[in-house]
């Protein structure tokens, strides 16, 4: 492909629109500096500059005296949930049970105009009772469009493209797409059922991370919790690194049956912790709560203002009725318990037929590990009626070969007979 341009922008645009169309293929060579400077008749730091933003979009990257090499588009990211009119029994979506959710109605309120507080009265005094336990002292209070929307908030104030940052291997899909679209090089972090593994955070810290992602209670996909040794232990080895900004999301924290423990050392550190109400409120209820340092609060309310990109007031007035409500913060409490009943009953019943998973879990969903590629199981579960996740989508870099199983909604009929087909499909 011919590439043209007589300036940075303009050669980027020629070599994108190259990338796009397929006439530069993923892992072809981009010309050397030199020898394109001097093709184009222009300033080889002009065609420096354009390969550098290819990179910082993630479109090619440097590759030693490889030279410069093409990375193609980025792949479609998987994304939660399942599409509609699935004749399969849909396990693989990721939701909470709609029986186990509140109601939820918007009330007559004063309305609230460009200029008003951007977090209500109400939220605020739900919110910090929440967030006060575990938050250091003076810490700023936000509220963003849930727990994916804060993370990418997060991220974008406080890393820039190509940054790196360490998260759990096996990772949410939510932020596995938050990371890429925001160009930025991820550090994988091995998991076990006590959430992430202290030697291999340490490694990612050594490589470089900026920043740490991960998940207290409930990871998804794997289930697995933070206990007051490994909490320890992490925080331990933050304070070490005190220059690593730190992001905590706490995404079940409103239906979680363990105890929370803080990972984060008392330094004044960058810092977040989000509490998303998305979990036990409703998917579409779009609120979190954050908790954070001074520093990024200012950061974020460029964005979050009035004006710009507030939580609706509507939004809080729902959710606030609800979490004020004793009878419904009751049944959010049930519904805790009745998640962790069931994913404890499907765990007790695969034991039964010789399969093992970790213990403890905790979440929506239970994760199973396989040998090898999930493929097959995959669609031998699809023919007797069950739609599952394969778990390699949630692969940071090792092959992450597993089954993820949203179990939120089953009954006890519905929890055996899914318990004799995994055991059928898996081959005992």
């Amino acid at each position: 492909m011919k590439i043209t341009g007589r300036s940075a922008e303009a050669i980027f645009d020629s070599i994108r629109e190259g990338i796009g169309s397929g006439r530069l293929a993923a892992g072809s060579l981009l010309p050397p500096v030199r020898d394109l400077a001097e093709q184009l008749g222009v300033n080889r730091n002009t065609v420096a500059a354009a390969y550098k933003r290819l990179d910082a979009a993630g479109l090619a990257s440097t590759a030693g005296r490889r030279g410069t090499v093409v990375r193609g588009l980025a792949p479609a990211m998987a994304r939660e949930g399942s599409a509609p009119g699935l004749a399969l029994h849909d396990l693989a979506g990721g939701n909470p049970d709609p029986r186990l959710l509140p109601a939820l109605r918007l009330q007559a309120a004063p309305p609230r105009l460009y200029g008003a507080d951007t977090v209500g009265a109400r939220m605020q005094r739900l919110a910090r009772a929440s967030l006060d336990p575990h938050c250091p002292a003076g810490y700023a209070l936000e509220l963003t469009h849930g727990a994916v929307d804060g993370i990418e908030r997060l991220l974008a104030a406080w890393l820039l493209p190509g940054d790196r940052i360490a998260v759990e291997d096996p990772c949410f899909l939510g932020s596995l797409n938050v990371l890429a679209a925001g160009g930025h090089a991820v550090l994988p972090v091995a998991v076990d059922a006590h959430g992430m593994q202290v030697e291999a955070l340490r490694q990612a810290l050594d490589a470089g991370a900026r920043a740490v992602l991960l998940t207290p209670r409930a990871h998804n996909p794997t289930g697995a919790s933070l206990d007051g040794k490994r909490a320890r232990a992490l925080r331990q080895l933050l304070a070490g690194y005190p220059q690593v900004a730190v992001l905590i999301d706490d995404h079940y924290a409103l239906l979680s049956q363990q105890a929370y423990h803080s990972v984060l050392p008392e330094d004044g550190r960058r810092w977040a912790l989000l509490r998303s109400l998305s979990k036990a409120l409703g998917p579409d209820l779009r609120v979190a709560w954050l908790g954070c340092d001074a520093d990024t609060a200012a950061r974020l309310r460029l964005r979050l203002a009035a004006g710009t990109g507030w939580v609706s007031h509507l939004l809080q007035d729902a959710a606030s009725s609800v979490l004020e409500s004793a009878p419904q913060r009751a049944k959010i409490v049930v519904a805790g318990e009745r998640y962790q009943q069931r994913l404890q009953t499907l765990q007790a019943l695969l034991r039964a037929r010789g399969m093992q998973t970790a213990l403890p879990m905790e979440g929506l969903n239970l994760w199973l590990p396989l040998p090898a590629d999930s493929r097959a199981q995959v669609l031998a579960l699809a023919s007797r009626g069950w739609h599952v996740r394969a778990g390699e989508v949630f692969a940071v870099a090792a092959p992450g070969h597993g089954l993820r199983i949203t179990c939120a909604a089953l009954g006890p009929a519905q929890l055996r007979q899914l318990a004799d087909d995994l055991a059928a499909v898996c081959g005992l």
